[in-house]
């Protein structure tokens, strides 16, 4: 059995966790409930947990703070940071940073130390990184991708990561270097909102990337790493499904009520 497919059926076992406790060590996740049970792929089926953090209802504020680093503000005020090197949305000083180590925009070797958790998207021992992290209301895990290296592909070496808060399933794919197969999708699960990256090439290409946005379908639909592509050439490919909203700023707030009827790209100010 796939590294993915143990992550997904393992996410089915009842685990419990304190509020607030990191479980990086955990022999299991805890429960997910945005994860699908892998059994039947690529028909899938998702599972409902109640979740393994404290839940708070409210409004998560996301914020585009630059390059792939999008800030996510949990109705509880813990502050994330996603693929954090140090530069974008380090003020005020995140509690929780997650990274991949594609290029050096994307990870930092000295993050500030007043940083409570630091989740690298590889295990700097070797293999998959694998995290299963519960602070206060937000419960992240991650999914490992490999990366290409010197002389081919580096198996696990970063991660789509999963955000799970207020009742939303918030992901960031990353320096995604390659297409998802069946065990990615159905270890990943439902996602709310979609972060995805549209440089055209550096990652995959527009194509690629909107083929798996596509499949993951999801509400709200955020690109970031776009360097030079024109934006049209992303929104075109996702055709007249998605609705397309340019935001005037940088940060929005949303809850499960209130994302969108109509599957939305928001591109939002900076971006």
């Amino acid at each position: 059995m796939c590294l993915f497919h143990r992550l997904a059926l393992a996410a089915t076992i009842l685990a419990t966790l304190p509020a607030g406790a990191m479980a990086q060590d955990q022999v299991e996740p805890p429960p997910s409930r945005c994860v699908a049970i892998a059994e039947t792929l690529p028909h899938v089926i998702y599972a409902n947990f109640t979740p393994a953090q404290t839940f708070v209802d409210g409004d998560v504020t996301i914020t585009y703070a630059g390059h792939s680093t999008y800030v996510i503000e949990t109705p509880g005020g813990v502050r994330i940071a996603t693929d954090f090197s140090g530069y974008y949305g380090a003020e005020p000083l995140p509690r929780i940073v997650t990274m991949n180590k594609a290029h050096r925009t994307h990870f930092t070797e000295s993050p500030d130390p007043g940083i409570e958790y630091v989740l690298r998207g590889w295990n700097p021992e070797g293999g998959p990184a694998r995290h299963t992290v519960v602070v206060d209301d937000i419960y992240i895990r991650n999914v490992p991708t490999d990366i290409r290296s010197w002389g081919g592909m580096e198996e696990g070496g970063n991660s789509i990561f999963i955000f799970e808060v207020a009742g939303l399933c918030i992901g960031h794919l990353g320096h995604l270097h390659h297409r998802l197969e069946d065990a990615h999708y159905g270890a990943i699960g439902r996602l709310d909102i979609l972060m995805v990256p549209i440089d055209g090439g550096m990652t995959l290409s527009v194509g690629a990337m909107s083929e798996i946005a596509t499949r993951l379908f999801s509400s709200l639909i955020l690109p970031m790493h776009r360097h030079a592509t024109p934006m049209a050439e992303f929104t075109g490919r996702m055709g007249e499904t998605f609705d397309v909203r340019h935001a005037e700023e940088p940060s929005f707030s949303v809850s499960l009520r209130t994302l969108p009827p109509r599957p939305t790209i928001l591109v939002l100010k900076g971006v």
